[in-house]
């Protein structure tokens, strides 16, 4: 089983050292080509984060549900009802901000087992179901908002989206990341003593976490020389850490990715397949809650029209992270790095006044490009 796992795991961290290359091109050039070499300013890159963090978040619940072979077309309109209850609550209902938070995020895991219930239960395909909930959800933002924008003045709130951290603060969080990282090379060095698969490799995991550590720095520096960790990118890492906990050390993980990689393998088994694609539905709902929290935060309004294609960049940034849209591939950090790529495109197109519909047409292609270079690998293989 072991040896079987190796070239997976290869394969996995080769795909993931191409992204990097591919993304570290991407910003030299925005950089050079910019007015001003503005691109990898600590200002710039601390609104790139924050840019990332709405696609981020919902790229993390759209991963799982993903890997276990289904799709949620309905992200962008759910957002967009989430974020429309909590501002409604607190504007025209003087609800408080505790309770309009909950109300959000209760509304999209709703709405997720909704869809999901419908998918495993009803066995109504994903892709209808979630076709036919982007226009419902969409028209109920409509109903609910009548057709206006509503303005959010809570400033508390408002911060969700805007706020950043204390230097102190971020450096904290910073030293919380390392240790995590030093933690997790000494438990994967006695898991293979344990294992006996040899002497522990401590220095050999330690010397691995040294990239890592350095990015955990570089990372903080930089957010902390303009006006610290932004609040919403604090949220997506928050977010990010659960994902990937739930994928790599959980068994509901594990079997999201056996569902995915063989439906009826896994119902083989023993694993409940219905039940599970249940729950990952209503985990992408809650996130997609969250994410509606940051955006609605963030532009300190609700609109009718909020979060319009943000299912189709979150989609994106999952294949472009390496996922795969038959299921049982792919990773959190991969679906991460996507959604940072497709802000990137967006954030360096925006700086060069590139025209909308050359920014469409580009970051099209690019997704076209991915899945083909997907499909000619397995091919291969």
């Amino acid at each position: 089983m072991s040896d079987n796992q190796r070239p997976k795991l290869n394969t996995t961290a080769l795909r993931a050292y191409i992204m990097l290359a591919v993304l570290a091109v991407i910003w030299i050039y925005f950089h050079w080509a910019t007015p001003g070499n503005t691109f990898l300013t600590p200002r710039n890159l601390s609104n790139l984060m924050t840019q990332m963090s709405v696609t981020g978040v919902i790229a993390v619940g759209m991963l799982m549900l993903i890997v276990s072979a289904n799709i949620d077309l309905s992200a962008g309109s759910v957002l967009g009802f989430a974020g429309g209850i909590a501002a409604f609550l607190m504007t025209t209902h003087d609800v408080g901000l505790p309770l309009s938070v909950l109300a959000a995020i209760a509304v999209g895991v709703a709405i997720g087992l909704f869809h999901g219930v419908l998918t495993a239960y009803f066995n109504i395909p994903a892709f209808i179901v979630t076709l036919g909930g982007l226009l419902a959800w969409r028209g109920a933002v409509k109903w609910l908002l009548g057709g206006n924008t509503i303005p959010v003045a809570d400033d508390t709130f408002k911060a969700i989206g805007n706020a950043n951290l204390p230097v102190t603060a971020g450096w904290l969080l910073a030293a919380g990341g390392i240790a995590f990282v030093v933690i997790g090379a000494i438990r994967r060095s006695r898991s293979d003593l344990n294992d006996g698969l040899g002497g522990s490799n401590l220095v050999k995991e330690l010397a691995r976490a040294v990239v890592p550590v350095i990015g955990i720095v570089a990372f903080i520096s930089v957010m902390n020389a303009w006006q610290g960790v932004p609040v919403p990118v604090l949220i997506l890492l928050i977010v990010a850490s659960i994902g990937g906990f739930i994928m790599n050390s959980t068994v509901f993980g594990r079997h999201l990715y056996a569902i995915g990689g063989n439906p009826d393998a896994a119902r083989l088994s023993g694993i409940n397949n219905r039940r599970n694609i249940l729950k990952v539905y209503a985990i992408l709902g809650a996130f997609i809650g969250v994410a509606s929290l940051i955006f609605t935060a963030r532009v300190g309004s609700a609109a009718p029209d909020a979060g319009t294609l943000k299912e189709l960049d979150a989609i994106a940034a999952c294949v472009i992270g390496g996922a795969s849209l038959m299921g049982g591939r792919g990773t959190i950090f991969g679906a991460c790095l996507g959604a940072l790529v497709m802000a990137s495109l967006d954030n360096g197109m925006s700086l060069l006044n590139v025209r909308d519909f050359l920014q469409d047409i580009i970051k099209g292609s690019i997704l076209v490009a991915a899945v083909g270079l997907d499909m000619m690998g397995k091919k291969q293989a």
